[in-house]
């Protein structure tokens, strides 16, 4: 079987963040591959550069954090953002139980299936991002990890871990509180190998909702980040193309030109509205002194859902949507 079964009833589909630690000059790790599609312990230090800013993903002993540990940073984007649009006060350190973690990314609940999950902490844990920012004559150098730490606070008695807490980066923490996401098919998670994974994230980012995306095999090749010969990576395409069942897309190789294109057109909607700077939010919180400004982000995108695109930026309607709930506010409190 090409794909995973359903483990569970009800696995999520949310909002999933699929652009991880990024940095400055539009360089998001979907566009490099910061996960390793290896099966066994990957002790490579990788290396990328654009536009004169590099990065490094430097492994534990333990090994490069792989694409299938990526689901516990899925998991963690998705849960603090749905506790930011339910009003709760977003913080870095999240505390969830290890079961739903396991049943939202359609993992096993064995025993097995926690071994891998601390395995994966770990390595998440372990891996090092370096990023060397250069902006005009200063550079900045800073070292981060995956998460920052991970922690069992709960454990039943045979030591299985029931409830857990991870303090995510602030890499990955202010991309989620700046809403940089992108909503994944929850198919994604029955992908067993690991190039299928990384095909489905790339043809998510390029290709979005447009009828289709091209690039070449030797371009591809190294978006992958796959050590395997060129021919092998063909073959891989040809069979992921001849089984076809990517989520969303489907895949064509003809003369080392890859093409993934759109299963079915999405119907044509109102301009979504964009995802807010955090410098956005401070100026909502000076606006709306008081209130929760993600509570009123929340229901801004459902005002704005029905209305046409403001002539200005969507950034000032919302402020001004946050003075005016502020206004109401302080009306509703006069005797």
């Amino acid at each position: 079987m090409p794909l995973e079964p359903v483990r569970h009833r009800d696995f999520f589909a949310c909002d999933m963040f699929t652009a991880l630690p990024y940095i400055k000059d539009d360089m998001a790790s979907m566009e490099h591959p910061v996960f390793s599609l290896s099966t066994k312990p990957d002790q490579r230090v990788l290396v990328y550069e654009h536009n004169g800013n590099t990065i490094t993903i430097i492994p534990s002993t333990l090994g490069l954090a792989t694409i299938h540990d990526k689901d516990v940073l899925l998991y963690c984007a998705s849960y603090l953002r749905a506790a930011i649009y339910a009003g709760h006060e977003p913080s870095p350190t999240l505390r969830f139980t290890a079961h739903d973690l396991l049943t939202s990314t359609n993992r096993p609940t064995n025993d097995l299936g926690y071994e891998r999950l601390k395995a994966a902490l770990n390595r998440l844990r372990g891996t090092t991002i370096n990023t060397n920012i250069k902006t005009g004559n200063v550079q900045i150098t800073e070292a981060f990890g995956l998460i920052n730490a991970w922690q069992i606070v709960q454990e039943d008695d045979t030591g299985r871990m029931i409830a857990i807490s991870v303090e995510l980066s602030k890499w990955l923490y202010q991309a989620i509180l700046a809403n940089e996401l992108l909503t994944i098919n929850r198919d994604y998670f029955r992908l067993r190998k690991p190039i299928e994974r990384r095909l489905y994230e790339l043809t998510r980012k390029h290709c979005g909702d447009q009828k289709e995306w091209k690039v070449g095999l030797p371009i591809l090749q190294k978006k992958i980040g796959t050590i395997a010969p060129i021919r092998k990576t063909r073959a891989s395409l040809r069979e992921i193309a001849a089984q076809d069942h990517l989520p969303d897309y489907r895949v064509a190789i003809a003369n080392d030109m890859v093409t993934f294109a759109l299963r079915k057109a999405q119907p044509k909607t109102r301009a979504a509205v964009p995802s807010f700077l955090p410098e956005v939010y401070e100026q909502a919180k000076r606006a709306a002194p008081g209130l929760d400004v993600y509570a009123l982000e929340a229901e801004y995108r459902v005002w704005a859902a029905g209305k046409p695109t403001p002539k200005n930026s969507s950034a000032a309607a919302f402020i001004g949507f946050c003075r005016r709930k502020a206004r109401q506010s302080v009306g509703r409190l006069r005797p």
